[in-house]
């Protein structure tokens, strides 16, 4: 089967979040609100996504 691939949409603003946060959304490829990234779904984008799971909405896209 192919990789799975997710979709990672920024929901909320990272004004009033840690450094730490700012830096992972950055890092996920997100810049402003309502814009969204695919990216592969593996452990490490995973783990970027539970630091920052309360700014994110996440779905799955079919490859």
């Amino acid at each position: 089967m192919a990789n799975k691939e997710i979709k990672i949409t920024l929901v909320k603003s990272t004004i009033s979040c840690l450094e730490k946060q700012k830096k992972t959304v950055q890092a996920l490829g997100l810049k402003k609100i309502g814009s969204s990234v695919i990216r592969e779904d593996n452990e490490v984008v995973r783990g970027m996504i539970f630091v920052v799971k309360h700014l994110v909405k996440v779905e799955t896209v079919e490859a």
